[in-house]
């Protein structure tokens, strides 16, 4: 007859814990995700709100949905935690953009549409993922209106959601001319700081929520820089469009 030995406890113990790490999705996964999600889809929904934001409210649904089926998988549920806070972003962007676009003040409130469910997803320490790049989200999204308040552009800002293409042109020249001046220097030097400062906060820690809430800051910005990029250009570029 053999005689197997069983190994000690603690080992067993240890061998499971290594497993279990190795089949832990990366942090750095969740980064590139959430800053995927804030700044590509963004280009997406932004002209198909102004053409049928009815389609874009109905794709909530179906993010909602996806999310929901990919909960339910415990291989999956770090990606559909996710995918729920993109698809809250979602539905407050298409409810803003499709039918409130022309009211400034609104939109950070309208954004954080679903920060009483956040709230209480973190108490019961549900969902941090998703959550996490939510509040990212929408801290970035109060930093950005913040100096958009900052530079004097809110007039131009209503101006522009309820003009036609064509009339938006010299209204968007004129808006450049905002941040062409020493307090658009200013703020943007405090924008950056803030999204960075925050950013690298985050990624000091290790759980993916967190990396996840970086990521969605780091969208933001890069958003932010292009948006700028474009702005500073010179203005034939805009004429040409």
């Amino acid at each position: 007859m053999v005689v197997t030995s069983r190994p000690p406890a603690d080992t067993l113990v240890r061998l499971l814990s290594r497993d279990m790490v190795l089949a832990a999705p990366r942090p750095w996964t969740k980064l590139w995700a959430a800053t995927f999600l804030v700044s590509v889809p963004v280009f997406v929904q932004a002209p198909l709100v102004r053409v049928c934001p009815e389609a874009s409210l109905l794709i909530s649904v179906l993010w909602f949905a996806i999310a929901g089926l990919l909960q339910r998988q415990s291989r999956w549920q770090g990606w559909g935690d996710l995918l729920q806070g993109f698809a809250w972003s979602w539905l407050a962007g298409s409810i803003y953009w499709g039918w409130l676009r022309w009211e400034p003040y609104l939109h950070l409130p309208v954004e954080a549409i679903a920060l009483p469910f956040v709230i209480a997803g973190l108490r019961r320490q549900q969902g941090l993922v998703g959550h996490g790049f939510y509040l990212g989200s929408l801290i970035g999204t109060a930093i950005t209106d913040g100096y958009f308040y900052w530079i004097g552009a809110v007039p131009f800002w209503r101006e522009i959601a309820r003009s036609t293409p064509a009339e938006a042109l010299p209204l968007a020249q004129q808006a450049i001319a905002c941040l062409q001046t020493p307090n658009a220097l200013i703020g943007a030097i405090a924008l950056i700081s803030l999204l960075c400062g925050a950013g690298i906060w985050a990624l000091r820690r290790t759980h993916p929520a967190h990396w996840a809430f970086a990521g969605a800051l780091l969208g933001t910005l890069l958003v932010d820089a292009l948006f700028g990029l474009v702005a500073v250009s010179d203005r034939f570029s805009l004429t040409q469009l």
